[in-house]
């Protein structure tokens, strides 16, 4: 009876998160799913800065998501937990982990823009943790909405099989319905009373639009369902539960995306928007059983969504408070209980779960158990950071880590009094344990602070956060550009660290071969070749961390090497006089040989860029662009105004959103994301590396 109730619990229970591109309605979303829930009791506004799930200042007074906020509620009788997440392409690593988590999404796109550069991002991670997902067009009510060039887009930009659900009534202003091609009714809105629409006929002058979209309904549903198939082959009819059914096979599947439509701020398709939710979004108990391997070997495990299963649970997200750090936790299998002492699998050290909470964005519900299935979060662990397990000892799992784009910008950072000095470093701490994207070092050299992050937003957040929040007065360099170093060919060379000082000597010699490998943007690579024990092989780890580091530190510029291979292919060692040392000191030598021999090629991040302007505007905003070095792909319409798409260094985009507003008279808007390192041209890069040699030198 036990396990029957815990079935229905779970079956009733959606792990869902809200994804799109900025400003595409994300946030409105989740406030209305929570008002209209009974969550809330009454509506929040963007622009007011009072939506629940924006509750920091920076996200109240800039109107945008910063960090993922998790929330619940319930509807129809289920029980509904939702990450909303940020759609500014800065904050990816809040939506990475949020999916990492998820068991389905809604993937909200503007009627006006369709599908935009964090739009595609964000479906790629998705897509990365094969994320079932339905797709709500919003906005439509506005002078341009339109969902058939929406749902196109979502065809050819993401790859996606989009069905539409519903026809809408109306266009624009005149927006007051919708068809609802599975139930096969119309649905009108009431102008007067949100939470009211009637139902009824379908109107006469939408019978041929509702009998092709059913058509396309129904060919998504038998895909999956043979029953339905063989249905439709006899020239049976299907009823709106066998549609259903069969959508829903193919949703968990990943190969079809049902698309609703309506207009959140005007509290338009949000009820229907729910019930999809509740009908084809996956239970965990649809979802395959969690893998990972035993810790320390290649063996792999499954957990299944099972209260009374073994401790399953992934820490997703941690945020420092005063009062201990928040550490939010996914539990897949088993319990998580306050007072239990659980095994921190990839430590391999034992956590204590002192308290345990259900979240409400800022606010938090005590509760005495997570059990599998949940969402929630538990304060004060001392070891447990984002991507590590929760187990039990006796039958441990390690799951997969997450994975993070490296930062493409920089900057210093010092303190403005000696007060600041100490507060900074904790600070700085805090932020890098709570923001994987988010890096800081001290360079050895100068002795100077510098902060790395995703954009020019990110960084400036992150010193406001310090100011406002931490109460850490701090002076700021200029933002400067993550550049990286590659090799313009492939070239053999030798390392030599060989010296007598005295009693032992020091005596190391490799023979490495430099490889090209563009693929390669994580770093320096390394294999070994040798043969024969002309390395022994308790010095080979010390040839690949001499080579790893000093690609890593990045030579005179201080730039790391990325797209290389290091294949150490030969070498010498003296019974005697060779140490470790001697060739970590014989590798760095080999990489400042080669580094003199092949020409050195400067690579800078290209950006991805979509520029929103109006028509008048556009060839101010594309010979802009081309004379920052951009190269422009394609020029579409986007209602009224055009869209201007194509990459840009990073370099070049430093104060453009200024230049912009002032260029389109404050009608203008623009996204980015990192796409790519590409060479820097000559004439460029010789001037960046003449004033980076010479900052260097001042320093």
């Amino acid at each position: 009876m036990e396990t029957t109730t815990t079935n229905n619990i779970l079956h009733k229970t959606r792990n869902i998160g809200i994804i799109a591109h900025i400003d595409a309605g994300k946030t409105t979303v989740t406030e209305r799913i929570l008002y209209f829930s009974g969550k809330i009791h009454k509506k929040g506004e963007v622009h007011d800065g009072n939506t629940v799930t924006d509750y920091m200042p920076e996200e109240r007074e800039r109107g945008i998501t910063i960090k993922s906020a998790a929330t619940a509620c319930e509807w129809d009788g289920f029980k509904i937990n939702i990450l909303d997440t940020p759609g500014h392409v800065d904050f990816t690593a809040e939506v990475e982990r949020s999916l990492r988590v998820l068991d389905g999404a809604v993937g909200v796109f503007c009627a006006v823009a369709g599908v935009q550069a964090q739009s595609e991002t964000v479906w790629r991670q998705a897509n990365r943790y094969h994320v079932p997902r339905i797709s709500f067009i919003n906005k439509i009510d506005r002078i341009g909405g339109d969902m058939d060039k929406a749902v196109k887009s979502i065809r050819e930009k993401l790859g996606s099989n989009p069905v539409p659900l519903q026809i809408p009534l109306g266009k624009e202003k005149d927006f007051r319905g919708v068809i609802d091609v599975v139930a096969g009714e119309a649905v009108y809105f009431d102008e007067k009373d949100e939470d009211a629409f009637t139902k009824g006929p379908i109107p006469p002058e939408f019978a041929e639009q509702y009998a092709k979209a059913r058509e396309l309904v129904i060919d998504a549903a038998s895909q999956y369902d043979d029953a339905i198939m063989e249905k439709f082959m006899n020239g049976q009819e299907i009823t709106s539960a066998e549609m259903r059914r069969g959508l829903r096979a193919a949703v968990l599947a990943c190969k079809v995306t049902p698309v609703l439509v309506g207009t959140a701020l005007k509290n338009k398709g949000v009820h229907q928007l729910l019930d999809a939710v509740t009908q084809y979004l996956p239970s965990p108990l649809d979802l395959p059983p969690v893998k990972g391997k035993i810790p320390g070997t290649d063996t792999d495990v499954e957990r299944r969504p099972e209260p009374s299963g073994p401790l399953a649970a992934l820490a997703f997200k941690t945020i420092s408070d005063r009062n201990g750090d928040l550490t939010f936790i996914r539990v897949y299998s088993g319990e998580l209980l306050n007072g239990s002492v659980v095994w921190n699998s990839r430590k391999n050290k034992p956590e204590r779960i002192n308290r345990l909470y259900k979240m409400h964005a800022d606010k938090r519900e005590a509760v005495e158990k997570l059990s599998a299935g949940d969402m929630g979060a538990a304060v004060g662990l001392k070891l447990t950071f984002t991507g590590d397990t929760l187990c039990d000892r006796d039958t441990p799992i390690l799951m997969g880590a997450m994975s993070f784009p490296d930062p493409v910008i920089s900057m210093s950072i010092s303190p403005k009094t000696t007060a600041d000095r100490e507060k900074l470093g904790e600070a700085l701490a805090q932020m890098v344990k709570e923001d994987p994207t988010f890096h800081r070092h001290t360079d050895e050299e100068t002795g100077e602070v510098v902060i790395s992050g995703m954009g020019e937003l990110h960084l400036d957040i992150k010193v406001s956060v310090l100011q406002r929040e931490q109460n850490v007065s701090v002076d700021v360099g200029r933002p400067k550009v993550a550049y990286r170093q590659t090799f313009d060919r492939e070239v053999e060379v030798e390392g030599k660290h060989v010296k007598q000082t005295g009693g032992h000597g020091q005596f190391g010699i490799v023979k490495v071969r430099f490889e090209l490998h563009p693929e390669l943007t994580g770093g320096v690579e390394f294999e070994s070749e040798v043969v024969g024990g002309r390395v022994p092989t308790e010095y080979v780890p010390a040839v690949e961390d001499g080579i790893k580091n000093f690609g890593k530190r990045g030579g005179r510029l201080k730039w790391p090497f990325v797209g290389i291979k290091a294949v150490l292919y030969d070498g010498k060692a003296h019974d005697v006089d060779s140490s470790e040392m001697a060739f970590i000191s014989a590798a760095e030598i080999a990489f400042r040989e080669a580094i003199a021999v092949v020409r050195v090629v400067l690579l800078e991040p290209m950006m991805k860029i979509e520029v929103e302007c109006p028509e008048i505007n556009v060839g101010d905003v594309i010979g802009d662009l081309n004379s920052r070095r951009a190269i422009v792909e394609e020029v579409s319409y986007s209602g009224i105004n055009r869209l201007v798409n194509g990459k840009v260094p990073l370099a070049e985009l430093f104060q453009y959103s200024t230049t912009l507003r002032s260029m389109t008279q404050g009608r203008g808007t623009y996204s980015s994301e990192p796409c790519e390192y590409t060479p820097v041209p000559n004439m460029i890069a010789e001037k960046i590396i003449a004033e980076r040699a010479k900052y260097l030198e001042m320093k």
